[in-house]
């Protein structure tokens, strides 16, 4: 099961985001931004937009606004936008 493991905000409307999987990668979230709903409306402004979390691996906001993390992940795959991070190497 993929989670989300790190959020950051990015530019404009984008969030960076890191996976379980070892993966990354930059979404944006402007499509969202422009859907008139309940739940999307106060993304519009900057510092509610920033005010994301993560609860239990998925991207969330206050009024409960949710996003899955496979959903994203695959948003991201699909794209072409999703990367695979290095790991670190272990001495012995």
């Amino acid at each position: 099961m993929i989670k989300i493991t790190r959020a950051r905000h990015g530019e404009a409307s984008t969030i960076e985001l890191w996976f379980s999987d070892d993966t990354s990668g930059t979404y944006d979230m402007a499509p969202i931004l422009e859907r008139d709903t309940v739940l999307t409306r106060p993304l519009r402004d900057p510092a509610y937009f920033s005010s994301f979390y993560l609860e239990l691996g998925a991207l969330a906001w206050p009024n409960g606004l949710e996003f899955s993390p496979a959903a994203l992940h695959a948003a991201l795959l699909e794209s072409g936008r999703l990367l695979t991070l290095p790991r670190l190497a272990h001495g012995g």
